[in-house]
């Protein structure tokens, strides 16, 4: 299920992260099997049923760092968004995705994405591309 993290919600009201583009802390993307249980309750990244490459180089653990782009006000709403995200010469099967903070200790879990079902790439580019940053569809958006 996608989910804003709880726990992420309550660090930001302590002021763990910075989004603020080059300047703030690094966010992460990783991408998780089926048999990975994500969801509001996730609090930090863990490797366990963490996607394997099957081929080539395009996945590490961990995932890909994410490029920040300054969060804005769109109408009454707080917006957050991220560069597309590419991993190519890729071969691997992907259920959902785990943004956290690997800037802070503990890697705290901001956001779960679920893929709607597995999604399979074989010798090609898997992109994440992520929603406009508007007050209807950003990634992160608090209203």
């Amino acid at each position: 299920t996608s989910a804003i993290c709880t726990s992420f919600k309550v660090e930001l009201l302590k002021g763990v992260h910075d989004f603020t583009a080059t300047t703030g802390d690094t966010f992460k993307i990783a991408l998780y099997t089926s048999s990975a249980t994500l969801g509001a309750g996730t609090t930090a990244f863990s490797s366990s049923n963490e996607i394997t490459n099957t081929s080539g180089t395009a996945y590490t653990s961990g995932g890909a760092t994410l490029t920040s782009v300054t969060p804005v006000a769109s109408s009454t709403t707080a917006v957050c968004d991220f560069a597309d995200v590419s991993y190519t010469d890729a071969s691997f099967t992907a259920n959902g995705a785990l943004i956290y903070n690997d800037s802070e200790s503990g890697d705290p879990a901001c956001v779960v994405v679920a893929f709607g079902g597995d999604k399979t790439v074989t010798s090609g580019t898997f992109t994440i591309q992520f929603p406009t940053a508007d007050a209807t569809n950003a990634i992160i958006r608090i209203a």
